[in-house]
């Protein structure tokens, strides 16, 4: 028998061809070779005994040191630091914090909005009812009206907060901390009112105050628009159709598009400032029984009751007939306004962005800003964009009070009052900040002619084709085969730009064309832009005499105001 040797070096027979039958002597010789190559492969007894001992040594040492720290990857480290949020951390900061308010909306807006503001004419109302009350000849004294006035603008928060948890109502809350404040006049606070006396006419007063606002701000963007569209009310730009090029306009014609709409809101604002009613006196179910009882059954001082309330707090007029809440239309109607100048911002400012990505006009940009944390060199229209995002946000608020208003049963429900916390303030805060950054934006618009007037020039040729064409028909010229003629340039010229990314040559190609010859010496005046603008000039100039100037000048007064902030972000 013969052996090879395999990688385990164990010898293993390789039996010959030979089919005889070996002899016993060599399988048994074969066998022994085989067994002691496997015996040589084994490890003796001293290495096993030595792994052994290493195995024991390695395992008590992992036994003794195993109070030693892991080594722990970065990644593990990270994992721990971050993995519970340390309790004494950041502790002034653990708050969510309104951006509306932190970031965005004006100190002025934010007062109306404020519990300051809320509260102190809670006061106020009860105040003013108890004066009325006691002209009407309710035993109310001087003293308990003095009382009252001292503490309107003091009021204890703490101790409101506290009452309120005992008697779980937000309105005794305050009740017992004004008693507190004006002892003698405890008695006759809130006499024959209900909750929605404070609540209700309070809500009242702040958009009256919001809506103020809002208006001096309409006011002063439609004053700075005017002075961009009287300052390019004739030059030519491209329109846009489809966001494709259309026939020429102006810069400051598109511009009077912006203020129109923004007209439009002005007017709706002063409508409902001029219509907007107090909730007044009306009782628990809007029937004023309880001032019934309490003047006698007299009608008529009833109705002297709630005259006298609102002229004390600064309305014409109460509503004539409510539940216990006024109806909620009123909300649906003032948030559909502050959605309709949410619109007129987002046309206004997409158009602007839109134009910035053509270099055409552009909003601010500071010598310091960034327009990108990757790319240093972007100048992007982020006041625009922030007037689009918080524009769609307020356009969706109206939903919100219409399925309000469609919800109150009867004389009231309270799922009306969660969501008008939230909406009512929200609203105006976002189209104050709206109106903060269209004035922002509107004041330091660039516009950059030259690129403004390559656009115009890029598409005009076409534009100027049938202007030539008469012109050489009055020279005697064919109209049919100069439109034919025409319309072979125009698609050489528009495969040129489409196919090769050069310039309009159609006016080049006309010059060299002799079908053409009558308006040579004269084809440079012919497609001068301004002969394309139309009557936009003069539109410009009749909407600002027309429109404009008696807004403004009505409202005079209002221009010299000077807000409280401006934009910051």
């Amino acid at each position: 028998a013969q052996t090879k040797t395999q990688k385990n070096n164990t010898v293993l027979p390789i039996h010959s061809g030979n089919k005889k039958k070996q002899s016993p002597k060599i399988l048994h010789l074969s066998l022994i070779l085989l067994l002691l190559n496997i015996v040589q492969s084994l490890p003796s007894v001293t290495s096993l005994n030595t792994t052994s001992t290493t195995t024991a040594t390695t395992s008590s040492s992992n036994t003794c040191n195993s109070t030693e720290p892991k080594i722990m990857s970065n990644a593990d480290k990270f994992l721990k630091a971050t993995a519970v949020f340390p309790e004494d951390s950041l502790s002034n900061k653990r708050t969510y914090e309104h951006p509306l308010v932190e970031r965005y909306a004006s100190k002025e807006m934010s007062f109306v909005w404020s519990p300051a503001m809320k509260f102190s004419t809670w006061r106020k109302l009860w105040t003013a009812l108890a004066t009325a009350e006691q002209e009407l000849g309710l035993d109310i004294t001087d003293e308990q009206l003095e009382q009252m006035r001292s503490k309107i603008f003091d009021i204890d928060f703490e101790l409101a907060a506290e009452k309120e948890k005992e008697f779980r109502h937000d309105v005794m809350g305050h009740v017992h901390a004004f008693g507190t404040q004006a002892p003698a006049a405890m008695p006759v606070i809130h006499l024959g009112a209900t909750s929605c006396y404070v609540g209700d006419n309070t809500d009242l007063v702040q958009i009256r105050d919001a809506l103020v606002l809002i208006k001096r701000k309409l006011v002063k963007v439609l004053a700075v628009l005017k002075v961009f569209a009287e300052k390019y009310r004739d030059m030519p730009t491209l329109g846009y159709t489809h966001y494709q090029p259309a026939q020429l306009t102006t810069v400051g014609k598109r511009c009077t598009l912006w203020m129109q709409d923004l007209l439009m809101d002005l007017e709706r604002v002063d409508h409902e400032l001029e219509n907007l009613p107090m909730r007044g006196v009306k009782g628990t179910t809007g029937t004023q029984a309880s001032f019934l009882e309490l003047f006698d059954g007299d009608h008529d001082k009833v109705k002297a009751l709630n005259k006298r309330v609102c002229e004390l707090m600064g309305f014409k007029h109460a509503i004539s007939v409510s539940g216990q809440t006024y109806t909620r239309k009123i909300e649906f109607f003032i948030l559909s306004v502050m959605s309709g100048i949410a619109q007129s911002a987002y046309k206004m400012c997409g158009d602007i962005r839109l134009l910035a990505n053509l270099k055409q006009v552009e909003e601010p940009f500071s010598k310091t800003q960034i327009g990108s944390s990757a790319m240093a060199y972007k100048r992007n229209p982020m006041r625009s964009e922030r007037v689009c995002s918080l524009a769609r946000y307020v356009m969706g608020l109206p939903d919100g009070a219409a399925n309000t208003c469609a919800n109150q049963w009867f004389e009231r429900t309270l799922d009306d009052s969660a969501i008008r916390r939230i909406i009512l303030p929200e609203a105006f805060l976002a189209t104050d900040v709206i109106l903060t950054l269209l004035e922002n934006i509107s004041d330091g618009l660039h516009v950059w002619p030259e690129v403004v007037r390559s656009h115009v020039m890029a598409e005009l040729p076409f534009m100027a084709t049938e202007n030539i064409m008469m012109e050489c028909v009055k020279a005697g010229g064919d109209r049919q085969e100069l439109h034919e003629v025409i319309r072979v340039l125009s698609m050489e010229a528009g495969a040129v730009v489409k196919g090769e990314g050069k310039p309009n040559d159609l006016m080049e190609r006309i010059k060299t064309n002799d079908k053409f010859k009558a308006v040579h010496d004269k084809l440079d005046e012919m497609v001068d832009p301004k002969l394309f603008v139309g009557r936009a000039p003069e539109q410009v100039d009749e909407f600002l005499e027309h429109d404009i100037n008696p807004v403004l000048e009505a409202n005079k007064d209002l221009l010299n105001v000077e807000s409280v902030d401006a934009v910051n972000v």
